[in-house]
């Protein structure tokens, strides 16, 4: 899908070449599955929901990284590159994209304004990005 993109991001040392792990591939699966099986809580507040579905995507987001032998240092590079690690649409990971800028305000300023439809669209988004990655089967050892 692409791999000349994130070849370009090794070449210009924003992504690093390691070789994938399917216990950590694994891992990061199964921690998203659960925290957005726990996003799905509506008896939570909206912003516990919001970090948990954000949790999630980002922790999909970097095992499809992993899956295909790169890594970064950048939590945002993890949801730029998911065109080119599961083929999601633009559109969406740029949604995934403002989630981490609004992340970012609740983590270093202390601001979260999470609206009822930035929410859902997270969540929606998440699930899609769980059956991406779950299609994508075992990681290769020859990545």
């Amino acid at each position: 899908m692409e791999s000349e993109k994130l070849d370009n991001l090794v070449r210009v040392g924003k992504l690093k070449v390691e070789p994938p792990d399917q216990a950590d591939f694994e891992g990061m699966v199964n921690s998203a599955e659960r925290r957005l099986q726990d996003a799905a809580l509506e008896l939570l507040s909206d912003d516990s929901r919001f970090s948990l579905a954000y949790g999630a995507a980002h922790a999909l987001a970097l095992a499809a990284m992993r899956w295909h032998g790169y890594r970064s240092e950048n939590r945002y590079l993890v949801f730029q590159c998911l065109e080119q690690t599961v083929g999601l649409d633009r559109k969406k990971w740029r949604v995934l994209d403002q989630c981490h800028k609004q992340r970012n305000l609740a983590e270093y300023e202390g601001h979260l304004e999470i609206t009822p439809q930035l929410l859902k669209e997270l969540i929606e988004i998440t699930r899609e990005l769980l059956r991406l990655v779950q299609d994508m089967g075992p990681v290769s050892k020859e990545a």
